[in-house]
């Protein structure tokens, strides 16, 4: 009994490797970008953080390891590598301003009562969901630096503008949106809307893909799920 119950367990741990392998394992990332202006016009409407009203440009929601069949791995050796600020503070003061948190979700009061984001809980949850499932080839303070890198290699807002699309309140063709960005990466983006309280779909997070060692942008091999809310003309709304 003794050595079948030894056995099982080493098994149990043999499996519980295995698993943990494989979560890590995947093809390309989705680098996502939100339009603060899309998240804030919805009714669960949006808090800023202490630093106050980030500017109006597009932020970071993620680096997302994904499989090229459309699936992802999450929430891989979050026990074995807990997010740790102290491990990116010289990464701060890039972060608070490419990768605020807009939700409310978490927040604190202020002196005036208002409820204020918590750009550290974002930040978390992105490791704990994204980043642990790429430990492997970027530890925590290189998983957050590429990604502030890559948002300053690529200016979404400054592509759109360029092409006359600019956040203005204006309904613009999604087909022009991808094109756009297309022209002048080289490379296709994955587009997602929500809604606002009128019902009025809006640009809402614009993908572009990396390759496995996040050092390049790619074809997407897949599009995200979320392009399939979007319809052939989307508002940009003001910030």
């Amino acid at each position: 009994m003794k050595t079948s119950s030894i056995i099982s367990i080493k098994l149990l741990i043999l499996l519980a490797l295995v698993n943990i392998c494989i979560s890590q394992d995947f093809d390309f990332f989705f680098f996502v970008q939100q339009w603060p202006g899309s998240l804030c016009d919805t009714k669960k409407s949006c808090c800023f953080p202490l630093t106050g009203k980030p500017a109006s440009n597009f932020t970071i929601h993620g680096l997302w390891p994904n499989f090229n069949n459309g699936s992802y791995p999450s929430n891989c050796n979050i026990a074995q590598n807990p997010f740790n600020q102290s491990k990116i503070t010289d990464l701060i003061p890039r972060a608070q301003t490419k990768w605020p948190s807009l939700s409310c979700s978490g927040g604190k009061k202020t002196e005036n009562n208002n409820t204020s984001s918590d750009n550290t809980r974002f930040w978390k949850h992105e490791w704990d969901k994204h980043g642990t499932c790429s430990d492997s080839i970027l530890d925590q303070h290189a998983y957050f630096e590429v990604s502030l890198n890559l948002k300053d290699r690529i200016d979404l807002l400054q592509i759109l503008q360029n092409n006359g699309i600019k956040p203005d309140g204006s309904f613009y063709s999604v087909a022009n949106i991808t094109q756009a960005i297309k022209q002048a990466i080289g490379y296709g983006a994955g587009i997602t809307c929500n809604t606002d309280p009128s019902g009025n779909r809006q640009l809402n997070e614009i993908a572009l893909c990396v390759d496995k060692s996040a050092s390049n942008f790619i074809e997407c091999p897949i599009l995200p799920k979320g392009t399939q809310s979007c319809i052939e003309n989307v508002e940009f709304p003001i910030f």
